[in-house]
């Protein structure tokens, strides 16, 4: 009798223990209204939480700096990650911006001298490639990083530079790129002398052109140097050179400058992009490397006023627009480093160059401290790293969760993994969750294709992997053998032809897409759709040209002065695929110049479908078919490229006869690339936009965040499996929603209840 007394008081304890878990809810403050906007309060789904599942290997990095009077710690800036700290010379690094910052990517960073407790950042990298993200601006912290405060220059969107006089923390300098994408005012040198309540655009040419780099002389900031850039993108071209570049000086604080770009010895003809140094060991000696027909690395020896060339070398010019960096040694006035696909050094004064080996390529920040020049810290495409012997040995990169993703699919297994290409890296494999202490790098491998391309396993053989990359690459990666075999649908390689020159239009990250039906058909897309039915062996046309196919967006990319044709300019190309869950006949496509295009009967003929009310050259990022109904679709819609940041998601149900915009309650200033459907409960919809995911439980008729625990980060692409949601992320890795069955049974009617108790979903017991 005793014994059942205590067993019963034990279940007991373990049902209330259970109620005041995840499995219960007592409601906020009995809601007795009427819900007619189909938004539910926030506390209710609160309690979720996003899991971090890695990789933990860096992503690009293109801001880092340290503090001179200590050699332990160092801060780096991602590309999409935020800002990260380490305090132990590399060995760890944690993130100190999550939760202050409203947008990830980080051009810039700067520590005073005379406090290192202010850090000031600057957001949006400089560089401006394809996957190139925004940021919002500056902001401040006055206790090293532990707290942050926004300042301004929210319409910069891309910092290059930030500069603190040495002795005087309130002055500070910002060098802003501007829009990549489009025009704007809020461009070029920025000063405040208040430390940052206020600024002052002292250094402009025009809303074409931006401040690239910015350095002031360590002997006498008063003296500064400042390059500027004309440099813009379009959907289908990269320009980076014109009559807006330019490298110019001060010598009153940034009262007044004097441009040196045609000052004798310089190059001639247009100029690109400039980077540029001064020696803290000898006063008047600056170096430049600049973009031009006849560029290369060049010195003056008069702060300016007359330059010699020293080297032309295409290695250390090479993509210009990417990389064009120099970094003076703060001790030796004849030691110079200059970052490219390699960090490049010269103990000649700037003649000639060693390499300095590190753990990735594509270097696009060096920070030397000016009392120990042998150690240094360096960004570049595969995240941050530290040296203490002056290059020798590096710490690691794969202790930053910064890797960036395109896209993201799941496999079969049990517990399911997780599949994407990292740019600049490989393709991964990677756990959803494991039987041990965690998910180690011994849980994740690469599986074949590339850096860019979809990921898609066999649904019937989850070690059968199917990978892409640009250039219309595409492997069969079998993980028993450990076999890697081209599949390609066309093999020749387009790399450095423009668009208009090839016989296939491959877009950089081409869709992949393994039939739900039968996992030996597979589709992959240039400007027409290609299908295998055995696997890759062969391959058959079954569509015309599905997009405009017009000529004049299809030149060379790059220039005026140096061209660039990896793929990512490659325009009228289909970008986005879907296969129906009800007939394998039914497909969707939709391209990145504005066309949506649909087949019934597997590719004999097509509809053009495209919404009227889309506006033209938009690019279909994502199309997401319905398991509800067969003629339901959704279109997520991303005009960022165009210069424009709103949010575009469109919803058919009648197979694109006519289509309804669906945005309301998403910000107007973050684009989406992604909307997924819930197959468990009809009209939940959850999106991925430049910020952050949103959720809507009517069908996209409103939206609300969905955020919870996880980081301000580009989302790529999100997939559904098992009732977790997992997102591909563009800067800090992959990441799961554990759980969704709280989203999928909260009605009005659980908010009005005062206790609610969710049934929970299957669970399975491992070890660990």
């Amino acid at each position: 009798m005793k014994n059942q007394k205590l067993l019963i008081f034990i279940l007991f304890t373990l049902v209330l223990t259970l109620i005041g878990g995840e499995f219960y809810v007592e409601a906020a403050p009995k809601n007795t209204t009427k819900n007619t906007t189909g938004v539910y309060p926030p506390e209710f789904f609160q309690a979720l939480r996003w899991r971090c599942i890695g990789p933990f290997r860096g992503g690009r990095v293109t801001a880092v700096t340290g503090v001179p009077a200590n050699p332990l710690v160092f801060y780096m800036g991602a590309t999409g990650g935020g800002v990260w700290k380490t305090e132990d010379a590399g060995l760890t690094w944690e993130n100190i911006s999550d939760g202050f910052f409203k947008t990830g990517s980080v051009g810039a960073i700067a520590v005073s001298e005379v406090d290192p407790n202010i850090v000031y950042v600057g957001m949006g990298e400089a560089p401006i490639r394809g996957n190139i993200s925004h940021g919002d601006g500056v902001y401040k912290s006055t206790d090293g990083g532990k707290t942050w405060r926004h300042l301004g220059l929210d319409d910069t969107r891309h910092i290059s530079r930030i500069r603190i006089h040495p002795r005087d923390p309130d002055i500070v300098y910002v060098a802003a790129l501007g829009h990549v994408y489009g025009p704007n005012k809020e461009r070029g040198i920025f000063r405040s002398l208040d430390g940052g309540a206020t600024w002052e655009r002292i250094l402009y040419r025009d809303e074409k052109s931006g401040a690239i780099d910015l350095i002031l002389d360590p002997n006498n900031p008063r003296v500064i140097y400042a390059a500027l850039w004309e440099a813009y993108r379009t959907p289908y071209s990269l320009v980076s050179g014109g009559p807006g570049s330019g490298l110019y000086k001060s010598t009153d604080g940034g009262e007044s400058w004097e441009e040196l770009t045609r000052k004798p010895g310089m190059p001639q003809g247009i100029i690109g992009k400039i980077g540029v140094t001064v020696s803290p060991a000898q006063t008047d000696r600056v170096w430049a490397i600049v973009e031009a027909e006849d560029g290369g690395v060049f010195r003056s020896d008069d702060g300016g006023q007359t330059w010699i060339r020293l080297n032309s070398d295409r290695r250390l010019r090479q993509r210009a627009w990417y990389y064009s960096r120099i970094y003076a040694h703060p001790q030796d006035p004849e030691t110079v480093f200059v970052l490219n696909t390699r960090v490049y050094k010269s103990v000649d004064g700037g003649r000639t160059y060693s390499v300095i080996r590190t753990p990735h390529g594509d270097n696009h920040d060096l920070w030397i401290n000016p009392y120990h020049p042998q150690i240094m810290v360096n960004g570049n495409d595969g995240g941050a790293c530290v040296t203490q012997n002056g290059g020798r040995s590096w710490s690691s990169l794969d202790n930053q969760p910064t890797a960036q993703f395109y896209h993201v699919t799941t496999d079969n297994h049990f517990p399911y993994r997780v599949l994407g290409a990292q740019q600049d890296n490989s393709t991964v494999r990677i756990a959803s969750r494991t039987d041990g202490a965690g998910i180690t790098p011994s849980d994740w491998e690469p599986v074949g294709g590339g850096e860019s391309g979809h990921v898609v396993a066999r649904h019937d053989n989850p070690d059968i992997v199917y990978a892409g990359s640009y250039g219309g690459l595409i492997t069969r990666w079998n993980a028993k053998t450990k076999q890697t075999r081209a599949i390609n649908p066309w093999p020749d390689n387009p790399m450095g032809w423009g668009a208009a020159e090839l016989k296939f239009r491959f877009q950089w990250t081409a869709p992949i897409w393994v039939s739900r039906f039968d996992s030996n058909v597979l589709y992959h897309a240039a400007q027409v759709l290609f299908k295998s039915t055995n696997e890759g062996q062969s391959w058959e046309i079954i569509s015309p040209d599905l997009t405009t196919n017009d000529k004049s967006k299809q030149g060379p990319s790059g220039g005026p002065i140096t061209k660039d044709n990896t793929s990512v300019e490659y325009y009228c190309t289909i970008f986005a695929l879907a296969e129906s869950y009800h007939d394998p006949n039914i497909l969707w496509v939709g391209t990145d110049d504005g066309l949506v295009h649909l087949t019934r009967d597997g590719g004999k003929t097509w509809q053009n479908i495209t919404p009227k009310q889309l506006p033209p050259w938009s690019l279909i990022s994502m199309i997401e078919v319905s398991t509800f109904s067969p003629g339901k679709a959704y279109l997520a819609v991303d005009r960022h490229e165009l210069d424009d940041f709103r949010p575009y998601i469109y919803k058919t149900e009648d197979f694109g006869q006519t289509w309804q915009k669906i945005t309301q309650g998403l910000p107007e200033d973050t684009f989406i690339r992604v909307v997924r459907e819930d197959p468990q409960r009809q009209g939940l919809l959850y999106a991925g936009s430049e910020t952050g995911i949103f959720v809507s439980f009517d069908d996209g008729e409103h939206w609300q965040s969905l955020q919870l625990n996880l980081p301000v980060v580009p989302i790529h692409d999100l997939v559904v499996k098992d009732n977790d949601l997992v997102a591909a992320t563009h800067g800090r890795s992959f990441w799961i929603l554990d759980d969704l069955t709280p989203l999928h049974q909260l009605t009005f009617e659980v908010t009005r209840a005062q206790y609610y108790l969710y049934k929970p979903r299957d669970a399975y017991r491992l070890r660990g």
